[in-house]
């Protein structure tokens, strides 16, 4: 009998739409640096939405090139949404330290970025991730590796549109933004 060596996961992704804040690169105690972002994803009836605040690690050489790319216009406090993935969701419990909640305790839903879909700033289309390859088909995914990608273009169908989205001749990925 043949015992595989290889560990297997459960994983748990989170798809949607958000706005994206507070770029940074962050450098901790220990262990190497890492680029970070809040995503305020959008939740509820369209006509009365809510936001729930995500500070993300940006995980993936894609993902990273991605939210870069977005640094300038955040700084520029331009609205950068995006259609997102997210994964290994935890929470942080910490206690504040300034302003009026000071010394009261917080907590912060934390997640690592995994995939950006497409991204709009001030509401014109600038990227759309390009379909996978016909080789890279649902039949060859897990079931739920399926659900997900599904579930973000669920969502990413959702967002609201603009010309440059139903421009077929548009390219995939703007020069600049």
């Amino acid at each position: 009998m043949t015992t595989s060596s290889e560990k297997s996961y459960f994983d748990l992704h989170v798809t949607g739409l958000g706005y994206v804040n507070r770029i940074r690169e962050v450098t901790p105690r220990k262990g190497d640096a890492f680029l970070a972002c809040d995503i305020a994803a959008l939740n509820g009836p369209s006509d009365d939405v809510e936001y729930r605040r995500f500070d993300v690690r940006v995980s993936g050489k894609e993902a990273q090139h991605l939210i870069r790319r977005c640094a300038a216009a955040v700084e520029a406090e331009r609205k950068v949404l995006i259609g997102f993935r997210l994964g290994d969701i935890w929470t942080d419990l910490f206690t504040y330290s300034k302003g009026p909640k000071s010394g009261t305790p917080g907590v912060s839903l934390k997640a690592r970025l995994l995939y950006v879909s497409w991204i709009k700033v001030d509401g014109e289309l600038v990227y759309k991730a390009q379909p996978k390859a016909a080789s890279e088909t649902a039949s060859d995914q897990d079931p739920a590796a399926s659900e997900a990608s599904a579930a973000g273009e669920a969502a990413a169908a959702d967002a609201p549109t603009t010309d440059a989205e139903t421009n077929t001749d548009a390219p995939a990925v703007a020069k600049s933004f």
